[in-house]
């Protein structure tokens, strides 16, 4: 069943708060093949000008799937996980956050629009990442959601 743009907007999404440590880090840049020592060792990153390990790009992304549930607006919007595909992620950097950084992740649907004839929507989600009042970052992300001929 196609997903209801208006109910899709109106979503209320918990904001989810959390604290940047060194060690998460470090496994991050590990895991995604980061061999420059600045997001590993403190000494590096601060001779390069950071006051800690500076949190590498996409980090905010594994982040955000530290809700509780991660995909329960995608739920209380009615969308049924096997159809869903992810189709983009986009971030918009405005300060560095640090290790020891505590940063809150608002999120909310910004748009729904059905494509091909109604066989799929095309959801996009912003997140916004504060450290206190100030931004450091947007995340959206686009999830697609694919229709079988049977649930159209």
């Amino acid at each position: 069943m196609p997903v209801d743009p208006h109910a899709a907007r109106a979503l209320q999404i918990a904001p989810l708060t959390v604290e940047v440590e060194r060690g998460r880090l470090r496994f991050f840049a590990k895991a995604i093949g980061e061999t420059d020592a600045q997001y590993t060792d403190v000494e590096v990153a601060r001779k390069h000008g950071h006051r800690d390990l500076p949190v590498p790009p996409t980090f905010f992304f594994s982040v955000d799937l530290e809700r509780p549930d991660p995909f329960a607006y995608l739920d209380d919007l009615g969308v049924d996980l096997r159809h869903v595909l992810h189709g983009e992620q986009h971030f918009d950097y405005h300060a560095m956050a640090y290790a020891g950084d505590t940063l809150t992740l608002e999120a909310r649907v910004l748009d729904v629009t059905s494509k091909r004839g109604g066989s799929m929507d095309v959801i996009r989600k912003r997140t916004d990442i504060r450290r206190g009042s100030e931004r450091v970052a947007t995340a959206t992300s686009t999830i697609v959601v694919r229709y079988p001929k049977e649930e159209r």
